[in-house]
């Protein structure tokens, strides 16, 4: 049998998972960074149609929780793409 350095793709005898644990944990990371950015984002409204509520456009809904949904797709791609 060879033996294969780490730097060498594996036999297509001896598939292989293509992501290890530590891929799933960032992956779960990086869909909890999206849920918190829409949790964020989520209400605004006002309890009646004919007054205007300025809370929708506080900054934590129109800054912080969409930087946040940006950085977890990041995070989902990164998790996607890193070996270990």
């Amino acid at each position: 049998m060879k033996r294969q350095d780490k730097n060498t793709r594996p036999d297509p005898e001896n598939p292989k998972l293509p992501l290890v644990r530590k891929n799933y944990l960032w992956l779960l990371a990086g869909f909890g960074i999206i849920l918190l950015g829409f949790v964020l984002m989520a209400g605004g409204g006002s309890d009646s149609p004919e007054e205007f509520d300025y809370a929708m456009f506080s900054w934590r809904r129109i800054t912080l929780a969409p930087l946040l949904v940006v950085a977890g797709f990041a995070v989902e791609a990164y998790a996607i793409m890193k070996r270990f």
